[in-house]
């Protein structure tokens, strides 16, 4: 009978410029180029079952990650906080590039992360418009404040000039959000069931859709927490102190808060009367709209978990 090797570890410092392979107690400076990745390859994969250990950097690691998936070896993106505060748990303070990939290398070996899956082209191309669209509302928003200031007549034509070039680009993005939705009929199915919620338009589901794509596949609890919309715990003996959010992804939860804002003001509406419900047992109007995403976030959950499941479970569940 053959028996399964053993996962080993390599921990891998992802720069701008290069890449710090420690693999098998060795080090390893290769470029952060599609043949410094190809390289990477061929030294992890002549030795039996490897795992690679990376952080998130800001999409540096975008193209090793791409490279891994495309030859089919495991890879997992960490969160560099935890990564930073497991070196310090182990004493290690000081930091560069070989001590960092060491540091990763350790990691994987203590705590054996779960390999990061592909992402889906489609869902990654909705994701790219949504934060150009998200950039390009930013230099809008910029542009049309420094009109309202008193500048010199050239500056303010130049900024009209500018405002107008961007909603030009918004209207461009938009109409691009509208046709990539139209040829992954999957993703059309997605949103279209999501946007049937209150409060629920349809930059917002594509916004959640595509910054939570595990959206459908977790239970209550781990949707809470990715999105950052679980109260933590704070509490020691006797003393028990308030509970605060946090982590998770803030951009998610930036697109369920102009939607709670919304839903708070739709009285007739179940999340509407939930919100008044919790305004007038004393809470303040932040805890009772984080409250509002929360719920709203657990219903697109269900939602999407609902519209995965054949109708032939359904009818027999």
């Amino acid at each position: 009978m053959n028996k399964k090797l053993p996962t080993v570890y390599a921990g891998v410092d992802v720069a701008k410029v290069t890449l710090q392979l420690h693999f098998q107690g060795r080090q390893h400076c290769l470029e952060n180029t599609p043949k410094g990745c190809a390289k990477l390859l061929r030294l992890v994969q002549a030795s039996g079952q490897v795992q690679l250990v990376c952080e998130a950097t800001g999409g540096y690691e975008k193209d090793l990650l791409t490279a891994c998936h495309a030859a089919g070896q495991a890879v997992s993106r960490l969160n560099p906080a935890q990564v930073r505060h497991f070196a310090r748990a182990q004493g290690q303070r000081a930091k560069n590039d070989p001590l960092d990939a060491a540091v990763l290398t350790a990691y994987g070996t203590a705590l054996q992360p779960e390999p990061t899956l592909p992402t889906d082209a489609a869902l990654k191309y909705l994701r790219d418009l949504v934060q150009w669209r998200d950039y390009l509302l930013e230099q809008l928003t910029r542009a049309c404040q420094t009109i309202e200031h008193s500048v010199p007549a050239f500056i303010a034509k130049k900024q009209k000039q500018l405002v107008a070039h961007l909603n030009q680009q918004l209207l461009a993005v938009t109409k691009e959000l509208a046709a990539a939705l139209k040829r992954t009929p999957s993703l059309q199915a997605q949103v279209q069931a999501l946007i049937q919620l209150d409060g629920v338009s349809t930059l917002t589901a594509i916004n959640v859709l595509s910054r939570m794509p595990e959206l459908g596949t977790l239970d209550r609890q781990a949707a809470a927490a990715l999105a950052g919309l679980a109260p933590w715990v704070r509490q020691s003996g006797p003393w028990e102190g308030q509970r605060h959010i946090g982590g998770g992804r803030p951009l998610v939860r930036r697109s369920l808060y102009m939607s709670a804002v919304v839903l708070s003001r739709m009285k007739q509406t179940d999340l509407g009367k939930f919100y008044d419900r919790l305004r007038a047992a004393g809470k303040p109007a932040k805890v009772a709209l984080t409250a509002v995403m929360r719920k709203l976030l657990l219903q697109m959950n269900r939602v999407l978990k609902e519209l995965t499941i054949p109708k032939t479970t359904q009818q027999t569940a």
